[in-house]
């Protein structure tokens, strides 16, 4: 987490600098991400654990495993949105700044999470390339069903999955970034492939299934897509406008 920090934070502070603004606010906003983010991430995982949560809030509250990725997305959000706003920054083009950053940082934390063995590994499977993640700090277990893993067992590694996923949209983002596009162009289009790469890479990740074969990630990745896409289409019109 603290190389997510540290990279998002040198994205944002390169940003900052290209419009204009006191790069110094860099690791303020990074700061106020990761706390909100952290918060927000345990409160949704609480949300979703209620019944389990009360029986033992304990091991809930103090523990490094156990969060909830759009939960830390929303926090973040509000959190940085309060900085922006006591520094004057228009909340569209600080997006625009955040979002090579969410894309980054995204990214490096996965590759926490493929070390750690936080539980959001894949399915069973015999690709060459399959983990056993023997020392996983939730247990080797099947996160379904919490029942250990026989010897032998491999599974996906949807973490580094997900850390590919984040550079191609970084990458994306990061050459798109110094286009004419209008204020908040970048960040609608970072939500509808963030939310795409989540769909996709859920088809791998040992999640239940909330609704229609789907999991809750996926229902939220599906509004974060439809959200994102109608957004940047209406930016892309709008820009059309402003250049003719």
């Amino acid at each position: 987490m603290a190389l997510a920090a540290l990279s998002a934070a040198w994205v944002v502070h390169a940003e900052l600098k290209r419009h204009g603004y006191n790069p110094e606010l860099a690791s303020t906003m990074v700061f106020a991400a990761a706390v909100g983010g952290l918060i927000g991430a345990r409160l949704l995982f609480i949300v979703e654990e209620w019944s389990n949560f009360l029986r033992s809030p304990a091991a809930y509250i103090f523990t490094g495993a156990g969060f909830t990725w759009y939960g830390g997305f929303l926090g973040g959000v509000l959190a940085v949105s309060w900085v922006v706003k006591k520094n004057k920054i228009p909340w569209l083009i600080a997006a625009d700044i955040a979002a090579p950053a969410l894309a980054v940082g995204y990214g490096v934390g996965r590759l926490g999470c493929h070390v750690a063995g936080d539980g959001d590994w894949g399915t069973v499977t015999d690709v060459p390339w399959g983990v056993a993640y023997t020392k996983a700090i939730i247990g080797w277990v099947d996160p379904s069903t919490g029942v250990p893993y026989p010897p032998g067992v491999r599974v996906h590694p949807t973490p580094i999955y997900e850390f590919l996923e984040s550079a191609v949209i970084f990458g994306i983002l990061w050459a798109l970034r110094k286009k004419a596009y209008v204020p908040g162009a970048i960040f609608w289009l970072y939500l509808a492939l963030a939310g795409l790469a989540r769909l996709v890479v859920e088809f791998w990740r040992v999640n239940s299934v909330l609704a229609l074969g789907l999991t809750e990630a996926q229902w939220f990745s599906l509004l974060m897509i439809i959200i994102g896409t109608w957004q940047w289409m209406r930016a892309g019109r709008e820009t059309k406008v402003a250049t003719t």
